[in-house]
């Protein structure tokens, strides 16, 4: 029951990142979004995965795999389109 509430607050945390990604991708637009915000985030999702490996939480590590690859999307995002129109 615990290990099914940790997926379940980990999807809902990482599904929230997924609008955000969409609407990057489709405006091509982020100037909106913290590059600083967005670095720091993912830093601390890197080390939510550390931890999650160290604690042998599947939940923690799953779900923070995921978020990290929409944070890390979203900084390409940023990164790419700063040159061209933030």
């Amino acid at each position: 029951m615990i290990r099914t509430l940790g997926f379940l607050a980990g999807a809902l945390t990482t599904l929230a990142f997924i609008p955000q990604v969409v609407k990057a991708w489709r405006t091509g637009s982020t100037a909106d979004l913290s590059l600083t915000m967005l670095s720091v985030f993912a830093a601390g999702l890197s080390l939510w995965i550390v931890y999650g490996v160290a604690t042998r939480q599947a939940p923690v590590i799953v779900t923070n795999v995921v978020t990290l690859i929409l944070a890390i999307a979203l900084l390409a995002l940023k990164l790419g389109f700063v040159r061209r129109s933030d």
